[in-house]
């Protein structure tokens, strides 16, 4: 029978698989950390508010948890997500290894990794396949995401 942290992974990527984004920040502890290479340092409700973001504008996002494991403090998963970014209208399958840290039955660290520039050449097209690979397009791409996010909280708060 899987522990009480398998069973919160588990709980996350189900959430994350019906666009649940409530459900999905609701497995994260108040001050709660993520880091990726699109949402670098994010913290203090800004998760939760990701995933209510990315939820929401996603009409035919699939998430496969592939793998997963826990201990009483930290885990890992193994999931991919396929989904079509909305920017471009491009399909994306992007491949993704997260680790977990753990408090109190909830998340309170969370990184995911993945190839920044396997998952631009799908998106962006040309401009990912010849710069995917460059600080270029990798801060270009942070900046419209945390520009995104920014605008999506406040429209939450107002």
């Amino acid at each position: 029978m899987a522990n009480e942290n398998e069973q919160l992974i588990e709980r996350f990527y189900t959430a994350f698989d019906r666009h649940d984004g409530d459900a999905m920040a609701a497995c994260y502890a108040p001050s709660a950390r993520f880091d990726d290479p699109v949402f670098p340092g994010l913290k203090d409700g800004e998760p939760g508010d990701m995933w209510r973001m990315l939820t929401s504008r996603a009409a035919d996002l699939k998430i496969e948890l592939r793998e997963h494991e826990a201990s009483d403090s930290s885990g890992s998963a193994h999931w991919i997500a396929t989904y079509t970014f909305t920017q471009t209208g491009r399909n994306v399958v992007n491949d993704v290894q997260a680790t977990f840290r753990f408090r109190d039955g909830l998340i309170v660290e969370h990184h995911d990794e993945f190839s920044f520039h396997t998952w631009s050449r799908q998106a962006l097209g040309a401009p990912g396949l010849l710069l995917g690979w460059t600080p270029i397009i990798r801060n270009a791409t942070r900046k419209k995401a945390r520009a995104g996010l920014d605008e999506f909280r406040a429209a939450r708060v107002g």
